[in-house]
């Protein structure tokens, strides 16, 4: 401690009157004082005012910089010391450095630059304002294809700087980005990949960039893809692995590059893993397996990258995908289920799979999920079924192979997202298909849930998936039955207010729903339709100019129905609908215009 003490004096002394030899010994003394207590030895460096000390020996022309430069580099291990050092004005003089040629000056001047910025805010702003980065991007690039210990130990230096820099910043990563620093870094890692100290510090920067969707593109023309891929084939431990699939993740969210991955070869590593770790219970393989299918199901969100995988249905990663929905891991059947909903995005996708027997593999798996049931898996095997049931042809296949009774068995989740499929299954399901519309029409149980999920306010996509199931099983099924059970469940209500939806479609549902209503079970509806109101909405709908033509048409056809029933009809004539509708009848859109005029036509007779 005498000793520390001695040398803090003496540098600052040193500085009026010095030699070379003496300034070397308090530095040694400063140096090896930090070794064996870097904080305390730092707080004392501190108070002495050495710090500003330091500005003025850093220079090129003295035998002592790297030392200097060193010194300053440990104290910043210590959050207390990095704005100290900012304020000491250390950053123009050690950014100054970078210009220099000695490797030992470099190498000290990054780990003492990377060091103060690390989780510092000052530290980044002045390094930023004296363009240290720019600096340490051209040396990246020159010494990138130097292989020597020492130049390599430089770029892993370089490298942390530079990351320390940008970490968690996005206006400096983007800095970085624009520097072209991303193809300069895929390039070292491709040169350096047997240097596990300089790949390590690769991948934690592409870590940080990846996030950026500026920096994907640039990803893109690179061979980043194939680099990643080469080396995760060579990696056995778990931690290597994970810091190359956290690089993977956000880089798949591109098509592009997922496409470049799935070219490399990362699929089949995928299955790999897959293969190794399903049936083992140790917490590192559970990870990896999670990461793996998961990545996987990213992968094909590509429209390209699924396609090719998909090879027609005959491909060996979709048979294998396939073989993962009856396995005995939760994660398998998650990602197995989301990887069919992914393969069912186009009609010739779907077709092919209901053909050859997905279909009884995904209810096999939601029945295995009914009772206490894992709600992702329940989620995802809906996804699955609801995408397969989109092509025409293949609704009445999925109603005969059972689907409807199966989905039907979730009705008692208290789930919103195992809800909303449940919903959009049936849906799509029942399109056109006039017969099951009718069954499920009838069935009061289903029909009263719809009822209830129309007030879940909290869930606007269950609460507007119910409404437009409500419509759709009046559509399809033109059934005065299934109109009977929704009057009798309370569900007219929901159609009146669906009518005022902000989405043209669903209002569109609602009128024609309402308008299947008047004209088959108007007598039964009546008071509810009176209740709700329907005429009021109905004058707002053909008053506002904003109201789209098919709105205008649907609610003109609805008013020409409703006048059958008396107190409705009394509505209509008290709210001067005849005005109104003179005026739509020079409607730009011909099919609103005709309507108009027959409208006008029907209300005149009536009244």
């Amino acid at each position: 401690a005498d000793n520390l003490s001695d040398a803090l004096k003496k540098l600052k002394i040193t500085m009026t009157d010095s030699t070379a030899d003496s300034l070397e010994g308090c530095l040694d003394c400063l140096l090896q004082a930090l070794a064996q207590n870097n904080m305390e030895t730092s707080e004392k460096i501190q108070k002495s005012g050495v710090l500003q000390v330091f500005a003025t020996l850093l220079t090129p022309q003295s035998s002592c910089t790297a030392k200097v430069a060193n010194i300053i580099a440990e104290v910043a291990r210590n959050e207390f010391m990095r704005n100290p050092c900012v304020d000491a004005g250390l950053i123009p003089p050690l950014v100054q450095l970078l210009n220099c040629k000695d490797q030992e000056v470099l190498l000290q001047t990054g780990r003492a630059l990377g060091n103060i910025c690390y989780d510092s805010h000052e530290g980044r702003n002045a390094v930023d304002h004296a363009g240290g980065a720019h600096i340490v991007v051209d040396h990246l690039r020159s010494l990138c294809s130097k292989t020597d210990p020492a130049s390599e130990k430089l770029l892993t230096v370089f490298c942390g700087m530079l990351m320390n820099y940008s970490n968690e910043n996005d206006t400096l990563q983007s800095q970085l980005i624009n520097m072209g620093v991303i193809p300069t870094l895929v390039k070292l890692l491709g040169i350096h990949c047997q240097n596990a100290a300089l790949t390590e510090m690769c991948l934690v920067a592409f870590g940080n960039l990846a996030e950026l969707e500026s920096s994907k593109e640039q990803f893109a023309y690179t061979n980043i893809a194939e680099e990643l891929v080469k080396l995760f084939k060579k990696q056995i431990e778990h931690d290597k692995k994970e810091m190359i699939f956290e690089v993977l993740a956000p880089l798949a969210e591109n098509d592009v590059i997922k496409l470049q991955l799935v070219e490399a070869g990362l699929v089949e590593c995928l299955l790999e893993i897959v293969q190794k770790t399903v049936d083992s219970d140790k917490e590192d393989d559970i990870a990896e397996l999670k990461t793996a299918s998961d990545l996987m199901v990213l992968l094909l969100l590509g429209d390209e990258s699924m396609q090719k995988l998909f090879e027609g249905g005959k491909g060996s990663v979709f048979q294998r995908v396939l073989s993962w929905i009856p396995s005995n891991s939760h994660q398998l059947q998650l990602a197995g289920a989301l990887a069919i909903a992914n393969f069912a995005r186009n009609d010739g996708n779907c077709i092919h799979m209901v053909d050859n027997g997905i279909v009884q593999k995904l209810m096999d798996l939601l029945d295995r999920h009914v009772e206490d049931g894992n709600v992702t898996v329940q989620h995802a095997a809906l996804s699955a079924l609801r995408n397969l049931a989109i092509p025409v042809v293949n609704k009445a296949k999925m109603l005969s192979a059972g689907v409807a009774e199966a989905v039907l068995k979730f009705l008692r989740s208290e789930m919103p997202p195992v809800q909303f499929k449940l919903l959009g299954t049936l849906r799509m399901l029942i399109d056109a298909q006039a017969e099951a519309a009718e069954q499920l029409g009838k069935n009061v149980k289903l029909v009263e849930r719809l009822v209830e999920w129309c007030e879940a306010k909290d869930h606007a996509g269950v609460m507007g998936e119910s409404n437009r199931l409500l419509s759709a099983l009046i559509r399809h099924s033109k059934s005065k039955d299934v109109i009977r059970t929704i009057v009798q469940s309370g569900g007219i209500k929901h159609l009146v207010t669906m009518a005022t939806s902000e989405h043209v479609i669903m209002q569109n549902e609602a009128l024609v729903a309402l308008a299947l209503i008047a004209a088959l079970e108007l007598v039964t509806a009546e008071k509810d339709l009176e209740n709700a109101q329907l005429v009021q909405i109905l004058h707002r709908l053909l008053s506002d100019d904003r109201s789209a033509p098919e709105i205008k048409y649907n609610s003109m056809v609805l008013i020409c129905a409703l006048i059958g029933s008396e107190p409705l009809q009394k509505e209509v004539q008290s709210m001067a609908f005849l005005e109104v509708i003179s005026k739509l009848r020079s409607h730009e859109n011909k099919t609103v215009a005709q309507q108009a005029s027959l409208t006008e036509q029907r209300l005149a007779v009536e009244s």
